[in-house]
């Protein structure tokens, strides 16, 4: 038996019978990241060394009687979310040797639950990207395919799931940065209502559109752990005291009499042959088990990539200021005055796609574009979400493919930056109306996954949890990569 390739739950049932401990478990799991790293690149950072003794004190916690399904169950954790003691990079060499002084809440909250830290991933740098090929430390590779992208900006939590490094990972969304590399990697990857999980420890991307998510094996794992980090927290003013329900409960109740949208403007010219197909006999699939498939139009959704480009690179120009080579990170030395030290550590620190952003970004709010970018963007914006939530008033869900395609060669589209932001075109809506949505594998496309997207109502992840769960339970997809 390969621990390492168990999902959450039976390794929660396995360690709560005692046929397997903690530390087997974590060992198995460092074993594999040292075996298939080579190839993938998937992990920044490995804390072999504090991952056996959190471990070791998850199995003290079950031998006195404590129980939970994460305690004791190794996961890792996307490189821009803070870990006390342990580098934080947003794999940028101007965080190149910072050490978080504290931890980010989700991250709290997993070791108030036992879970066990494993390693950091790699990501595109500040999780400006769609491919991880932005990382300043090198692209992480796809394990269906050595010569794909994984996606991003979570990639490298989306492979190290995918190839089974850990049970679990974490990953930051906002605009498709879960689900596009879940898709591409053939994983579940869950963006969580906006506020839903707190982003208190996380390194600013988009601050209107961040949030953080679980990226799991099956849908049971991903309720698990969308419980453990959802929440309150006074330590950010985006998560509203909304009670957290046991996520679990949701899974198993009947399809039938659930409506489920389909845009139509979401199927049309651009959507991989392939790909429509996988996610038309997903829908196929659905109705089977009681669901209907409802026609809608969705007519400001082809504004989702312009508007979220503009807001985008503006929080990000915002955000990323306070990297100036004084107060924390990189800062060049062979400076004569001040304005130097701003230019020459963010020039040298920063890659072209965060330079890309911020000058863009700049630009967007700069004295007499700001009312006819920025501000138009955000009319927009408005538009998008009241058109989303008026048919979800109807529906119970709305489905979509994740990705036009399925994962593309790495340095295909890098000299073409336009092209590579269309990679969000699906899941950019959620993330600009602060929905939920999941990405779950439905096939393959020349060998390569291929994942449906579904879309719920606000703080109704139980929902699309259970319609997503119903189908994986109906098709059982069990092909993995092979290395």
């Amino acid at each position: 038996m390969e621990l390492n390739k168990l999902t959450i739950k039976e390794a929660s049932q396995k360690l709560a019978k005692g046929e397997i401990t903690s530390v087997e478990l974590t060992k198995a799991c460092l074993a594999r990241i040292k075996e298939a790293d080579k190839k993938i690149k998937a992990c920044l950072t490995v804390c072999e060394k504090e991952a056996l003794a959190e471990a070791k004190e998850a199995d003290k916690r079950r031998a006195k009687g404590e129980r939970n399904d994460l305690l004791g169950i190794p996961y890792i954790a996307k490189d821009n979310i803070l870990t006390k003691g342990i580098k934080t990079t947003a794999a940028s060499k101007i965080l190149e040797n910072y050490i978080a002084p504290f931890d980010a809440t989700i991250i709290k909250k997993l070791k108030e639950a036992g879970a066990v830290l494993l390693a950091k991933s790699n990501l595109d740098e500040f999780a400006h990207g769609a491919s991880t090929e932005n990382s300043a430390f090198g692209p992480t590779h796809n394990p269906w395919d050595l010569s794909r992208v994984p996606g991003g900006s979570s990639g490298g939590s989306a492979a190290a799931v995918a190839a089974d490094m850990c049970l679990f990972a974490l990953g930051t969304d906002t605009g498709g940065s879960i689900r596009c590399p879940a898709s591409f990697c053939g994983v579940v990857g869950l963006k969580p209502t906006y506020g839903r999980s707190s982003r208190f420890g996380l390194i600013a991307m988009t601050s209107s559109t961040d949030v953080p998510g679980p990226i799991t094996k099956t849908i049971e794992d991903a309720a698990i752990v969308l419980e453990a980090i959802a929440g309150h927290d006074k330590n950010d003013a985006t998560t509203p005291d909304v009670a957290v329900p046991a996520y679990e409960k949701f899974l198993g109740k009947s399809l039938k009499g659930l409506k489920i949208g389909r845009p139509e403007e979401y199927f049309g010219q651009g959507v991989e042959r392939g790909v429509k197909e996988m996610v038309e006999k997903a829908m196929a699939k659905l109705e089977e088990l009681g669901a209907e498939i409802v026609p809608i139009k969705l007519p400001y959704a082809k504004y989702g990539i312009p508007v979220y480009y503009i807001i985008t690179p503006s929080e990000i120009s915002s955000n990323l200021a306070r990297f100036d080579g004084i107060r924390y990170g990189f800062s060049s030395e062979q400076v004569k005055d001040l304005k130097e030290v701003y230019a020459k550590s963010r020039g040298k620190g920063f890659g072209p796609e965060a330079k890309r952003r911020i000058m863009l970004g700049t630009y967007v709010l700069s004295a007499g574009y700001y009312d006819a970018y920025y501000l138009k963007a955000q009319k927009v914006r408005t538009k998008i979400k009241e058109e989303l939530d008026f048919e979800l008033k109807k529906l119970d869900a709305i489905i979509t493919p994740t990705q036009p395609s399925p994962a593309f060669k790495i340095g295909e589209q890098s000299d073409d930056p336009l092209k590579m932001y269309l990679e969000d075109i699906f899941v950019t809506g959620a993330s600009l109306a602060g929905l939920p949505a999941i990405s779950v594998p439905c096939g393959f496309s020349g060998g390569l996954p291929v994942g449906m997207q579904l879309i719920g109502k606000r703080f109704d992840e139980g929902m699309i949890l259970n319609i997503a769960n119903a189908y994986e339970k109906a098709v059982d997809w069990k092909k993995k990569p092979e290395l």
